[in-house]
């Protein structure tokens, strides 16, 4: 009988998610592939610094079915590195001790291809190109954003999420970037009994809500929130497609346009998703941040 892990939440990475890698990709940028070979070899050995992505890992990797124990988080590396270069990225897991055995090295050649081979609920990575094309593929995917963001103190893993264009389709986004704030509040209010469309985070958020169905409300290891531009009468809308989808959202912030950064910190996020670079780059200084390369704001001129 053949292995599965379709039961679990498969989050899917990228090495320099996981770990800092800058000083290797540097080396690579500006001497090449040949000389950042011999400089991975060389330093196989040496333990790699956390990446944006570590510390989401390691709670995530913590969490165990109440009942079972069983681990209910399986990560996967995907990397653009060789065999050869990635030993060092397998030293280190070993050496801060997470539970990652699964890998595809590729070689230069783009990674993406594996995300629905392992049947993954999620894609972080830095590189653009791959998760675009994971995005394509139906995964949710982002690309992470440099980030000197700590470790929040608080073992519960706390997601947060935009809404139009990551859990939501981009059609309301539309209405908005091409006649305005007034036509978009209109527009809502006629549709607030009509649900969104999904959005490339929406199976994500799912997945999610299958293992906060495993826990107790009050001692769940996973704290979902909502932080939208949104405001009323535009909730609405939202409230309803929740609902609709039969999803829990821990928390909802209809910010009205204000900047998500101070919210987001918080809120204690170990990690936020939104459409929009700008909104990432503000998050970036307090949370870990992915861009979410997807709707009209990333198509548009």
């Amino acid at each position: 009988m053949s292995v599965t892990i379709s039961e679990k939440l498969v989050i899917a990475i990228s090495s320099r998610a996981l770990f800092d890698l800058s000083e290797s990709h540097r080396i690579f940028e500006e001497e090449g592939i040949d000389a950042y070979l011999k400089y991975q070899i060389a330093h196989e050995n040496d333990v790699l610094n956390a990446g944006a992505a570590f510390h989401l890992v390691k709670k995530l990797l913590a969490i165990l079915h109440p009942e079972t124990k069983e681990r209910l988080v399986e990560v996967i590396l995907l990397s653009r590195n060789s065999a050869d270069t990635g030993l060092r990225i397998f030293n280190s897991i070993q050496h801060h001790q997470l539970p990652i055995t699964r890998a595809a090295f590729t070689n230069g050649e783009s990674p993406y291809r594996y995300v629905n081979a392992f049947e993954a609920d999620l894609f972080l990575s830095t590189h653009p190109d791959d998760v675009a094309r994971a995005l394509s593929s139906q995964c949710a995917a982002a690309t992470l954003f440099p980030s000197e963001a700590k470790q929040q103190d608080i073992t519960q893993v706390r997601i947060a999420f935009d809404g139009d264009a990551v859990l939501f389709s981009d059609e309301a986004e539309q209405v908005f970037q091409s006649h305005g704030l007034d036509a978009f509040r209109e527009s809502e209010s006629k549709a607030a009994h009509k649900p969104l469309q999904a959005g490339p985070f929406a199976g994500f958020l799912k997945a999610l809500q299958q293992i906060q169905n495993l826990f107790p409300t009050d001692n769940c290891p996973i704290r979902t929130a909502l932080v939208t531009a949104r405001d009323a009468p535009a909730h609405e809308r939202v409230i309803n497609t929740l609902r609709a989808w039969e999803i829990r959202i821990d928390e909802a912030l209809f910010l009205g346009g204000l900047s998500k950064a101070e919210f987001l910190k918080a809120f204690e996020a170990d990690i936020f998703f939104d459409d929009q670079k700008g909104h990432c780059h503000d998050a970036a200084e307090h949370v870990a941040t992915g861009h979410v390369p997807h709707g009209i704001v990333n198509t548009k001129p």
